[in-house]
């Protein structure tokens, strides 16, 4: 299904065009900002955005999608189907055909070798990949010849096209990470933070949570491009300062996820050096309800909701009065304007796949505390709550960011007149969104009671995503505390609807089953408490032309085609 995006100011972008393309590379540098740094280049170590958008500048998937929502072939000569063979009629199986010629940025051929163990290396259950949802469903991936590749599937599957499309499934060169497969998967440095690849472009250097310099691939598949020798990505700040720097200053020529007001918006435009480009997809800013025990003192694999459940979070009606304090459309005027819309939904599109709940929009504080009052939690003379001799008090994190500060400080007003006490943290985006098993404060640690934060799915269906929420897929210290699975839902009847969706054919029986499981995350148990459909906010000055918002994939989809307008 093809969905719309809208895109503010892309006709500016497509009145432009490049005089002649005489040369790769004969544009010079181009600078990137990115207010969340880029902690590593390997998709499949780490869930956070900015990590895989910037790494798909050098990894590439077998397939894509473009600005609309439709996929196409990038290493492949056409996208497997039933008309042409590629995808059996019992829908078992699904044959991917390399183009031939493809070479790694070495200079090395690419072949059905690297994606036979791409896929090995995320299914290897002690490598804790971070996109594992990816392969659910494959039972294996064979090399049927140099540039062929067969996957079967454990049934009948009809969305089949998934492992190896999109940014957050790229493919890895089986001689470079041969040795960094499962427990050794986070300890191969050098692989991860300068990965060979087919990409545009390949890395020369990389730091950290700070920056990463591109040059131009001298083996990328077109031989005029990137239309840039060098390309520059900074990270860290905020998205205001991001924004400035390519809208007041031009320092930057592109910032990402440039998640300010209204107003400053409006001021940055009017400045003249720059345009926001902006489009709806499914990025949804919700609050992520912990419920295990988050305890960093627990012994490391205790936090599971059998063995440890959250003492406060785990009553569904403590979850759903925090719900319903707060004001979602408050939320959206202070935060987003016209770029943002309340939800109820962790699945907002396509449209078949959302909900009709709207349950959630209309904040009842009434409601809340007598939701409060019922479950037990008693008003004490200091106005916070208490059971059993228990205060409700709650941690709740996220990353730093203005508007997300301001949501903080509105929701903790709210809860407090709810009778909780909350104390609020905020930490570095890079470090919150990184894959560094060994830091406590990543949001797959989740050292907190509840969290906020912003995601999405690659393309048009959401199976990936929402099966995602499986019981197997908690972050836990074996899947070097990697997985999708961030609060540790676990339900077996979830678990069983999972498995029904990856077999069920026709769209509309999809998203029957994508619909409940949705609700089962939100108006049934309120794990998941959305709060605003995002629309992707990105910035970009009047000299780069070629900028393409893709709110469907990365946003470093078409990075090859990005131009200097003299």
């Amino acid at each position: 299904m093809k969905m719309k995006t809208a895109l503010l100011g892309a006709a500016c972008a497509f009145a432009f065009a490049p005089a002649a393309f005489a040369e790769r590379g004969a544009d010079g540098n181009v600078k990137v900002l990115y207010s969340q740094a880029v902690s590593i280049m390997n998709a499949y170590l780490s869930s956070g955005t900015k990590d895989v958008e910037v790494g798909s500048i050098v990894l590439e998937p077998l397939a894509g999608f473009d600005e609309v929502g439709t996929m196409f072939p990038r290493l492949v000569t056409e996208l497997p189907s039933l008309e042409n063979g590629g995808i059996a009629e019992d829908l078992t199986s699904v044959t991917w055909k390399i183009t031939p010629g493809l070479l790694w940025s070495d200079g090395t051929a690419f072949t059905a070798d690297d994606v036979v163990f791409t896929a090995a290396y995320c299914m290897d259950p002690a490598g804790g990949c971070a996109q594992l949802a990816k392969y659910e469903g494959v039972q294996s991936v064979e090399a049927i010849d140099p540039l062929t590749v067969k996957v079967t599937f454990t049934g009948p599957k009809p969305n089949p096209l998934v492992a190896f499309v999109g940014a957050e499934s790229p493919i890895l060169q089986k001689a470079q990470f041969a040795n960094c497969t499962g427990a050794a998967a986070p300890t191969c440095t050098e692989a991860n933070f300068n990965p060979i690849g087919t990409g545009p472009f390949m890395v020369t250097d990389f730091k950290v949570n700070d920056s990463v310099e591109f040059v131009a691939n001298p083996n990328y598949r077109d031989p005029a491009k990137p239309n840039f020798a060098t390309l520059s990505v900074k990270g860290g700040g905020d998205a205001a300062s991001a924004a400035r720097a390519v809208m007041e200053t031009g320092e930057f020529d592109y910032a990402w996820n440039t998640q300010i007001n209204p107003e400053l918006q409006a001021a940055m435009a009017a400045g003249g050096k720059g345009q926001f480009v902006t489009g709806f997809g499914t990025l949804v800013e919700r609050i992520e309800m912990n419920m295990t025990d988050p305890s960093p003192d627990l012994p490391e694999g205790e936090r599971s909701t059998a063995m440890h459940p959250h003492p406060i979070l785990s009553d569904v009606n403590v979850r759903k009065a925090l719900s319903m304090a707060i004001d979602r459309s408050l939320l959206v005027e202070v935060g987003y304007g016209a770029s943002g819309r309340p939800t109820c939904n962790l699945v907002p599109a396509p449209a078949i796949y959302a909900s009709p709940n709207t349950d959630c929009i209309a904040q009842d504080m009434d409601g809340a505390k007598a939701l409060l009052d019922a479950a037990g939690w008693v008003v004490g003379a200091d106005g916070v709550r208490e059971k059993d001799g228990k205060r409700f008090k709650l941690l709740y994190q996220t990353s730093v960011n203005p508007v997300r500060q301001d949501f903080q400080a509105l929701i903790k007003g709210w809860w407090n007149e709810l009778g909780v006490e909350v104390e609020l943290k905020t930490i570095d985006s890079g470090i919150f969104f990184g894959g560094d098993p060994g830091s406590p404060d990543t949001f797959q640690k989740f050292y907190a009671d509840v969290e906020m934060y912003a995601n999405n799915f690659p393309g048009t269906d959401p199976e990936p995503y929402i099966v995602a929420y499986t019981c197997d897929k908690a972050p836990k210290p074996e899947s070097q505390w990697q997985g999708e699975n961030i609060n540790r839902f676990c339900d077996p009847v979830f678990d069983e609807l999972a498995a029904k969706l990856i077999t069920t054919k026709g769209e509309a029986e999809r998203a029957a089953i994508v619909i409940r499981m949705n609700e089962m995350l939100t108006k049934d148990t309120y794990t998941i408490v959305p709060l605003v459909d995002r629309g992707r906010l990105s910035a970009h000055s009047n000299t780069l032309g070629g900028v393409v918002l893709n709110v469907w994939d990365s946003e470093m989809h078409n990075v090859q085609d990005w131009f200097r307008i003299k």
